[in-house]
């Protein structure tokens, strides 16, 4: 029967909450699943890579999250800040690299003001690549306000669509706030990213599969979700489980219903599973966002244990995926990545 419902999936790219369950629930038919999402990925989007160069600049967070190892309790963690001039001239060398699209991402950390995210996206942006934040909820107007100096992408994960374990999980934050910036985003015109977290403690099934229905309702451009990995210096740290082939199967699922979409082979499969990229790409996934950050900041953005690749440098994350890409026959896009409508 799951069977069935991963071929109705293939050729309808629609699947209820119940069908979802069912397919969640099956770990008989998980090859079948990542075939199926391999299939849809090659036909939708052909056999090119995304890369996305990820530059961590700032460990600094204001939220308490209880999964997050950058929590603002966590008093175990040495904090930094790169300065606007670093930031550009780390985009700098890995568009040099090849890279074609760079990734801002930091904790929320009030320290960078609008002058200094749009010196630093102006930038960037002059480069001739993509520029996509990942920065946390922010107001409409600043959205705006970056968006006009050039960002062309936002990615906000939603962790889970279940309000009381959001809440459970993210104290002082609002679920519907959480909603609200997305919707924002996609006012603004940003291609929107977002995505959950898998394996999380007291997370069901059902509250997954309403995940999946959730990125089908809003259109999402990206997805970007990954294992829960627990962090010594959070609440959750005795938490200790193997999310990776369910984080597998979720991003396949998603693939099916979300055909021609951007997905990530994250840095937290590989975490788990020493093949763990390659095994996404072979389920569903078209993107790869290499870590582009220097020297000890690789190690400090700490927010989950067992991080791969912080003891290399750029070019070494650079040179070590293409090789990994090109071994599975596929190739490395030259263009800027966006969603192919």
């Amino acid at each position: 029967m799951n069977i069935d419902l991963i071929n109705k999936a293939e050729l309808k790219h629609n699947l209820t909450k119940a069908e979802l369950i069912s397919i969640l629930q099956d770990n008989s038919i998980n090859s079948e699943l990542f075939k199926a999402a391999d299939r849809v990925r090659k036909k939708y989007l052909g056999d090119e890579v995304h890369l996305r160069g990820i530059i961590e600049f700032s460990n600094n967070c204001k939220r308490d999250c209880l999964y997050c190892g950058l929590r603002v309790s966590n008093k175990n963690i040495k904090r930094y800040r790169l300065k606007a001039e670093e930031i550009v001239n780390l985009a700098n060398r890995a568009v040099s690299y090849g890279y074609r699209s760079i990734v801002l991402q930091s904790g929320e950390d009030e320290y960078y003001n609008l002058d200094m995210l749009k010196y630093i996206i102006k930038n960037i942006k002059s480069m001739g690549v993509a520029v996509t934040l990942s920065l946390g909820e922010k107001s409409f107007a600043e959205y705006k306000y970056y968006r006009e100096a050039g960002a062309d992408r936002y990615l906000l994960r939603i962790e889970t669509t279940d309000r009381e374990l959001y809440d459970s999980l993210d104290p002082g934050m609002l679920h519907e706030n959480r909603k609200m910036c997305l919707e924002s985003l996609k006012k603004l015109g940003y291609e929107v990213g977002t995505g959950n977290l898998v394996g999380l403690p007291n997370q069901t099934i059902e509250s997954i599969a309403e995940d999946i229905l959730f990125f089908k309702k809003m259109d999402a451009d990206m997805i970007g979700l990954g294992p829960f990995i627990a962090n010594e210096d959070t609440p959750l740290k005795k938490f200790s489980k193997d999310n990776f082939w369910m984080s597998i199967k979720v991003m396949s699922l998603v693939r099916l219903l979300l055909p021609n979409i951007n997905i990530p082979a994250t840095t937290a499969m590989e975490s788990l599973n020493k093949n763990g990229r390659i095994i996404a790409l072979q389920s569903g996934a078209n993107v790869v966002m290499p870590n582009i950050t220097e020297g000890e900041y690789r190690k400090l953005y700490a927010i989950y244990p067992g991080k791969i690749c912080v003891n290399e440098t750029p070019n070494q994350c650079f040179n070590c995926i293409i090789g990994k890409i090109g071994s599975i026959g596929r190739v490395v896009s030259k263009g800027l990545g966006s969603r192919r409508k």
